[in-house]
């Protein structure tokens, strides 16, 4: 059962608070992931850590990064002159919000190098980001756009009412 009366909102104090720590698991969560990485890497299969593979590391430790230093923009709290918190900035555990595609992306790109050290194909994993983006673009802009209804046809009289309602705007 939904609870009565209005949904309680967060205040700016408690925002900046909770993209603090936010931005902290994440940023947990990023480097430990590129750590074991390297170091299972270098330890264990130096022999097969081409080219490629250092290419591959490269591409996710820069998707990482640029979602993370993404996150850190859109939670950047405003301060006055005085130091007192104008805006808290984006609240990034909003559900439904840009900062949920951004965690999502930041966790398949850990969870992709991470069973990449199992075997090389997980990093195909990385491909489910630009494939979630082409989908939400479609549901979200392309489909509505191109399956939109036609505006429905007026009648003469409309179109006549309408044709001298522009003849007096143009003649102002």
């Amino acid at each position: 059962m939904p609870p009565k009366g209005k949904q309680a909102t967060k205040g700016q104090k408690q925002i900046v608070e909770e993209n603090k720590s936010t931005l902290n698991y994440y940023l947990y969560i990023i480097t430990a992931v590129n750590a074991v990485y390297i170091l299972l890497q270098v330890l264990l299969f130096w022999d097969s850590f081409t080219l490629f593979y250092w290419f591959l590391y490269g591409l996710a430790l820069t998707v990482s990064i640029g979602c993370y230093q993404f996150m850190a923009y859109m939670a950047k709290a405003k301060y006055g002159a005085s130091g007192n918190l104008i805006d808290g900035g984006i609240d990034l555990n909003m559900e439904s919000g840009m900062a949920e595609h951004t965690k999502d992306m930041i966790i398949l790109t850990a969870v992709s190098q991470s069973l990449s050290l199992i075997s090389g194909y997980f990093w195909l994993l990385l491909l489910l980001g630009p494939i979630r983006g082409f989908y939400l673009l479609w549901v979200n802009i392309l489909s509505p756009w191109f399956f939109a209804e036609p505006p429905p046809e007026m009648d003469e009289k409309k179109k006549k009412k309408l044709e001298r309602k522009q003849q007096k705007i143009r003649y102002r």
